[in-house]
């Protein structure tokens, strides 16, 4: 056995979200993530789309909505005209494009919706809690949900075959009835719990090079995290879609990742820089020796519908 084989048994797998935005450049993930293959490294890829999304319903003439959870977090609202929009850009055509990028790179990639064998899965939340003109209101119709359960019994027996899995949602929401539902879910949110369920290292690629304490300066950039009170500054620091990112890092932490880092999609050997220590890493130490659930924002799930 060579040394790097030897290695690559040992490291656990990374999970790689890359960013839906029209600034977030794949093509530097696409041949980090086909180097890690190819050296034997178990990888799980996660992507976003809320920029197709919107092209999507543009072009069918429906007007993309955004609403406001009662905790600040603006997110998608998914009516069941947005979904089918939402169904055909995600899963449809952006899985299967990104899927053939990967499989032109040498990568043995297999495209998965979150509905596939039930790989992401939860209850659909049908009514959402709103703020509307500084109103809490009360929004029926909805098509979200969040993600309480993983497949990750599918996701290993790919990973142990060679594939490479690419992961989009929809997720697949239980109406309580048995009925199964495709509802939103958010891309940062799926690529955390993957990456809990699956003990992973998760690398969230987005277009700056991590959290700044001054969300304006790069140069203040927040290199690691490893206490509570590193955490702390993190989350304090975090505005806007870094804050919807900075949850997912607790929640993958939480459900089992040794290590998130949140890192810039767009430099030389992105996932590779990455998981070397460019960017703003979190350690699993850093929840401290009891951690609290992440907050949950009330009913309003997103679809990555950030910046990058």
């Amino acid at each position: 056995m060579t040394g790097s084989d030897s290695e690559s048994t040992t490291e656990p797998p990374v999970v790689v979200k890359v960013g839906g935005a029209r600034a977030v450049d794949p093509a530097g993930a696409v041949g980090d993530v086909a180097h890690l293959a190819a050296n034997g490294r178990s990888v799980v890829v996660v992507h976003g789309g809320s920029t197709v999304v919107d092209e999507t319903l543009e072009r069918l003439g429906i007007e993309p909505e955004y609403v406001e959870s009662a905790s600040g977090v603006t997110g998608r609202f998914t009516d069941a005209e947005t979904m089918e929009a939402f169904a055909m850009a995600m899963a449809g055509k952006l899985n299967t494009e990104l899927t053939a990028e990967f499989r032109s790179a040498g990568v043995d990639a297999v495209g998965l919706s979150g509905v596939d064998g039930g790989l992401l899965a939860g209850p659909r939340k049908s009514a959402v809690r709103v703020v509307e003109d500084g109103k809490r209101k009360i929004r029926r119709g909805d098509h979200s949900g969040r993600i309480e359960s993983v497949n990750a019994d599918l996701l290993t027996g790919l990973l142990d075959d060679g594939y490479t899995p690419v992961v989009s949602p929809p997720m697949a929401g239980d109406e309580g009835d048995g009925e199964v539902t495709p509802v939103n879910a958010d891309a940062d949110r799926a690529a955390a719990a993957i990456a809990g369920a699956l003990g992973a290292d998760l690398v969230l690629l987005t277009d700056v090079s991590g959290v700044y304490a001054d969300p304006d300066d790069p140069e203040t950039r927040i290199d690691a995290a490893a206490t509570p009170e590193g955490l702390a500054a993190v989350e304090d620091a975090a505005e806007g879609f870094m804050g919807k990112k900075v949850m997912a890092a607790k929640e993958a932490l939480e459900g089992g990742s040794g290590r998130v880092v949140i890192a810039d999609a767009n430099v030389r050997d992105p996932v590779v820089a990455a998981l070397g220590g460019e960017g703003t890493t979190v350690e699993r130490s850093a929840l401290g020796d009891g951690s609290e659930d992440a907050d949950e924002p009330e009913g309003v799930e997103t679809d990555g519908g950030e910046t990058a």
